[in-house]
């Protein structure tokens, strides 16, 4: 479990779309509050769907090969391989030039409670679907488990707690740096998102067969 999760959350907080989008948060008016309430409310997602699997399982993993341990691992499977074949489409495609959204220039007059709105909008649900299938097999009686699945939110949140941080700590240095960040990453977004699905697509995968099998 503490594999997969680490793997779920590097590939969530690695994602170009919502990092982009935090960024242009925290270069538009009262940035630093916005980008505040992107995320918390992106933690607040992640903990949420955390909170709803411990109570359906009870805090308690199911039997192995038992329905619902086998239901879980199918559904991670599934996710697995929806990610592989996106990420193989989106690699087959021609690659296109770069276009802003259109709420992008609307940014700077968004209000705190749109700012966290738009990370539920930019949260990777595939992504967050496969952590909250691992999560079924959350053992809350150990503290190992409970530190797991507290380190996958933070993991999941980290890039966007070190820009918020960095922001506070040095607004003018961080600014010219996470508009390059930005920059970077708009003009590489598509190769982000195909390496990042295929990677956590055949993790997600391989991972799932074997204990299916095993």
């Amino acid at each position: 479990m503490v594999v997969d999760l680490v793997v779920i959350g590097t590939a969530i907080t690695l994602g170009p779309l919502h990092n982009s989008a935090f960024i242009l948060l925290l270069a538009s008016r009262r940035g630093v509050r916005k980008g505040l309430a992107f995320l918390l409310s992106w933690l607040a997602n992640l903990v949420a769907v955390v909170a709803c699997v411990v109570l359906l399982t009870g805090g308690t993993p199911p039997v192995h090969h038992s329905t619902p341990s086998t239901a879980a691992l199918a559904a991670k499977l599934a996710i697995g391989v929806g990610l592989v074949l996106f990420g193989g489409y989106r690699l087959r495609q021609p690659s296109r030039p770069y276009r802003p959204p259109s709420w992008a220039a609307r940014i700077d007059n968004a209000s705190l409670g749109t700012s966290a709105a738009l990370a539920w909008l930019l949260q990777p649900w595939a992504l967050v679907g496969a952590g909250a299938a691992t999560v079924v097999d959350a053992d809350l009686s150990s503290l190992s488990d409970w530190l797991a699945l507290t380190g996958y939110c933070l993991l999941a949140t980290l890039s966007l707690l070190v820009m918020e941080m960095y922001t506070v700590w040095a607004p003018g240095a961080a600014q010219t740096r996470l508009n390059a960040l930005r920059t970077w990453l708009e003009h590489h977004q598509d190769q982000l998102i195909v390496t990042l699905a295929l990677l956590a697509g055949l993790w997600l995968t391989s991972s799932s067969i074997y204990a299916l099998v095993a």
